[in-house]
């Protein structure tokens, strides 16, 4: 079994709970459109899977394609502080990845659009704390998960074989298509399940 150097982290329902009812409920009260409208208007078509792989390839983009579809004008400290109140930090499994830091070197893969990469700080400042520059956006690497090309494309940014990289994510088939791109992947459903995995490739 291969040395595993290189471990890719997915973000929501991992590091953090989330929660896209609170962030309805706020979307509702801040544009008096009923909740259910909303989400079908921005997420029930194709623009946020077209933006969770690069188009729009820039956060001005996003956000407004973001502001059209829910037709309403919003401003980025709007949008990233709606993000934080809908996101809970799980501490247990982030002190985990801390420790697993000393290890093992680490990045974080969330299928999101580029505006997210600029509100990480105000919203996940955890990941900008233990990833650093390593915090990705799927938009990133024109791909997004499970399609295996995105993991091949973060692997090679920072140098590393699939063979020696893994990859945590609560989705099944997200974690299927990292395996098909060559890493050793592990679906993230507790802390104690996240340390068994990392105690059997001893990287903790």
């Amino acid at each position: 079994m291969q040395q595993i150097r290189f471990v890719i982290f997915d973000m929501d329902e991992v590091l953090y709970d989330y929660d896209h009812q609170i962030r309805l409920g706020l979307l509702e009260k801040l544009t008096g459109r009923p909740a259910s409208e909303i989400d079908a208007a921005v997420w029930g078509g194709p623009h946020e899977i077209r933006a969770e792989a690069g188009s729009p390839a820039t956060p001005e983009g996003y956000l407004a394609q973001y502001a059209e579809l829910l037709g309403y004008p919003i401003d980025f400290d709007t949008w990233a502080d709606i993000r934080r109140q809908m996101m809970r930090p799980r501490h247990d499994v982030l002190d985990l990845v801390r420790r697993l830091s000393r290890k093992a070197d680490l990045a974080l893969l969330t299928n999101n659009g580029m505006l997210l990469k600029l509100a990480f700080p105000i919203c996940a400042p955890d990941v900008v704390e233990i990833f650093g520059e390593k915090a990705h956006v799927s938009a990133e690497f024109s791909a997004r998960k499970p399609d295996p090309l995105v993991f091949q494309r973060i692997c090679d940014r920072y140098g590393y074989t699939p063979g020696e990289s893994a990859f945590v994510d609560d989705r099944e088939g997200n974690v299927e298509g990292a395996e098909r791109a060559g890493l050793t992947g592990h679906v993230f459903t507790s802390r104690d399940g996240l340390f068994s995995f990392l105690d059997r490739h001893k990287l903790i």
